[in-house]
C-alpha cells in the first residue's frame, strides 16, 4: 500500500546529516509516512548514502544530479499518481520532533480539503515553510511541487504564496520540524551549505520567482483552484 505522506528529500554530500534524520524517523512518524532521501548518482558519498535504507519508512532513491527544485518536480509527479494523499520536502538538515507530526499534517490538509501545511522549524516559524507538505492533486496540476526556473532558493516562499492566495495554508505552531542550519546557528558552514547559499544562487532564483510571479502564478492558483475539494 501506498503511504498517504511522501516526504522527498533531496541530499548531496552529507550522509551523516541525512542518517540523523532516517534515524529519528521511525520514533516520530506514526501515520507511516516514508521519506525518500533522493541522492544524486555521481554523489561521492552515494554508497554511504544508500547503506541508509532498511530503517521503517525510510527509502533512497538514485537518480541523475539534480538541484532541490528540480528533483523536485521530477519525483513529486511520480509519487502524487501512486495513491498518495500528499507530497512533501525535508532537507537533510530537518528534524522531526514532535511525535506524530505526519497524522497532524494529514489532518490539517483534510480539514481543508487540501492545500499546504507546515510546522514550526524554530528558525523562521511562521514566516516561511522550509519543510512542507502539499496535498497530491495540487501537484499533479501543476505537474511539480515548485516553478521550473526555481533551482534551490525560494522554493519555501513560493509554497507560501500558494497556500496563501488558495486561502488553504496551514501553520501548526506546536508541531516541531527543526531546521539545524548554519543560518540558525545549529551546523557548520561546508562546501554545499556555501554552493547553495552564495550570491549567485540567490541572485537566480530571485530573478526566477519574480518573473514567475509576474507571468504564471495567478494562472496555476486558478488552476489549483478547480482541483481542490471544497473546505469541510
Amino acid at each position: 500500500m501506498p503511504a498517504d505522506l511522501v516526504m522527498l528529500c533531496p541530499t548531496r554530500g552529507r550522509p551523516a546529516a541525512a542518517r540523523e534524520l532516517a534515524d529519528a524517523w521511525p520514533e516520530f512518524t506514526t501515520a507511516g509516512a516514508q521519506l525518500m532521501l533522493l541522492i544524486d548518482h555521481d554523489d561521492p558519498e552515494r554508497a554511504a548514502y544508500e547503506a541508509i535504507g532498511g530503517r521503517d519508512g525510510v527509502y533512497p532513491y538514485t537518480g541523475p544530479a539534480a538541484r532541490v527544485g528540480p528533483w523536485l518536480n521530477r519525483m513529486a509527479p511520480k509519487v502524487a499518481e501512486t495513491g498518495a494523499k500528499a507530497v512533501g520536502f525535508l532537507g537533510d538538515d530537518h528534524r522531526p520532533r514532535t511525535k506524530g507530526w505526519d497524522a497532524r499534517f494529514l489532518a490539517a490538509l483534510d480539514g481543508m480539503g487540501g492545500g499546504v501545511v507546515y510546522g514550526n522549524d524554530l528558525y523562521q516559524r511562521e514566516r516561511i515553510p522550509t519543510a512542507v507538505a502539499i496535498s497530491a492533486p495540487i501537484v499533479r496540476e501543476l505537474g511539480g511541487m515548485v516553478p521550473s526556473g526555481l533551482e534551490h532558493l525560494y522554493l519555501d516562499n513560493f509554497w507560501a504564496a500558494l497556500g496563501t492566495q488558495l486561502d488553504r495554508l496551514a501553520y501548526l505552531d506546536d508541531v516541531i520540524i527543526e531546521h539545524v542550519h548554519p543560518l540558525a546557528g545549529k551546523a557548520a558552514w561546508d562546501a554545499g551549505y556555501a554552493r547553495v547559499n552564495g550570491p549567485d544562487q540567490y541572485a537566480r532564483d530571485a530573478a526566477a520567482f519574480r518573473a514567475y510571479l509576474a507571468a504564471g502564478f495567478a494562472d496555476d492558483v486558478e488552476r489549483v483552484r478547480g482541483c481542490l475539494a471544497p473546505v469541510p
